[in-house]
């Protein structure tokens, strides 16, 4: 049974910092990205990750503030948030594809074939 589980979500002050956790089970992920949905908006695109690691591909929002990173040995895909903003205020969700890492096309949602459940993440100001 494929399974995404996200953890490390909670409340933190502006300017402060997370570290979010993916933990796949199941099968071998090649592509694993993150997303993010606020209230009342769609689902957007915030980092992708290849295999190996030494793609990325970061959405402009949160370049230079997060970094993605994979352990493949544990399965596992972590997400640094640091200098974090009230916009970052979202349900941020871990996703999965055994596709291989495209530059023209792992950004979108529609590639990923696994999700989480989710983690909440609250940026008070």
């Amino acid at each position: 049974q494929v399974q995404l589980v996200e953890s490390g979500g909670g409340l933190v002050q502006a300017g402060g910092s997370l570290r979010l956790s993916c933990a796949a089970s199941g099968r071998t992920f090649y592509t694993m990205g993150w997303f993010r949905q606020a209230p009342g908006k769609e689902r957007e695109f915030v980092v992708v990750i290849s295999r190996s690691g030494d793609r990325t591909y970061y959405a402009d929002s949160v370049k230079g503030r997060f970094t993605i990173s994979r352990d493949n040995a544990k399965n596992t895909v972590y997400l640094r948030m640091n200098s974090l903003k009230p916009e970052d205020t979202a349900v941020y969700y871990c996703a999965a594809t055994a596709k291989y890492y495209s530059g023209s096309y792992s950004w979108k949602g529609t590639e990923y074939d696994y999700w989480g459940q989710g983690t909440q993440v609250t940026v008070s100001s």
